[in-house]
């Protein structure tokens, strides 16, 4: 095993796991190896246990560690699977706006059952916004105001898993839809582009109807997919 010599001054967790990481990807630890103990790791990192620990917690975030009780840390792999924010922007947009169905539709319905006042008035003041977007010429004004509209109907769901999804799917999808309206012109001929199908998501949420709003949701992100499916 290489030596890992003393940390230079500078965030040292940071630099802490990055050795310690070398260390597993180069090969020096391979997989099924057991760490050093903290004292051990951390003088000869020349750092303090606590720093080692935080390094050891992100790693096993990374999936490349394992904490065993009573047993020690262990090296369960070598290499780290690609971030899903990765695989978003790798992916074809159409993959990834086939999963944004599955998860707003569900959104749609559980925050038909949860909105609260604070919710309506969300909703309310998102529609709004996304009207006045379609008064302007700015196409990703208008797609951002649209997407606001779907990030409260799932805000409504007060499912915190949902929210972190949807934040997630966001980046890997603004550019490909101002591109789409772009493209196609759909708002050349109506500025509001889509509100009709908008304004019967929030009317169902506010109504309180869950199927009303998974279809809403349904059959307004269909018609977009479609849409991105034929550019």
């Amino acid at each position: 095993m290489s030596p890992l010599g003393p940390l230079r001054p500078s965030p040292l967790v940071e630099q802490a796991t990055s050795h310690l990481r070398t260390q597993i990807t180069e090969g020096h630890w391979p997989v099924g190896t057991k760490l050093p103990g903290e004292t051990t790791l951390a003088r000869e990192l020349g750092v303090g246990r606590s720093t080692v620990r935080e390094a050891v917690r992100t790693l096993a975030t990374l999936g490349l560690l394992q904490s065993r009780q009573g047993a020690g840390v262990f090296v369960v792999a070598d290499h780290v699977t690609e971030e899903w924010p990765v695989r978003l922007r790798r992916a074809s947009v159409t993959d990834v706006y086939e999963v944004r169905m599955l998860i707003e539709v569900q959104a749609a319905r559980l925050a038909a059952r949860r909105r609260t006042d604070e919710d309506l008035t969300a909703l309310d003041a998102a529609l709004t916004a996304r009207l006045r977007a379609g008064e302007g010429v700015d196409d990703a004004d208008f797609v951002d105001a649209d997407i606001a509209v779907h990030r409260a109907v799932v805000a409504a769901a007060h499912n915190p898993v949902l929210t972190d999804l949807f934040a997630e799917f966001v980046p890997a999808l603004r550019q490909a839809l101002i591109d789409l309206v772009d493209l196609l012109g759909l708002r050349r001929q109506d500025p509001h582009h889509g509100h009709p199908g908008h304004h019967a998501l929030v009317t169902a949420v506010v109504a309180g109807d869950p199927e009303a709003a998974a279809r809403a949701a349904q059959e307004e992100l269909e018609s977009t997919l479609s849409r991105l499916r034929g550019a």
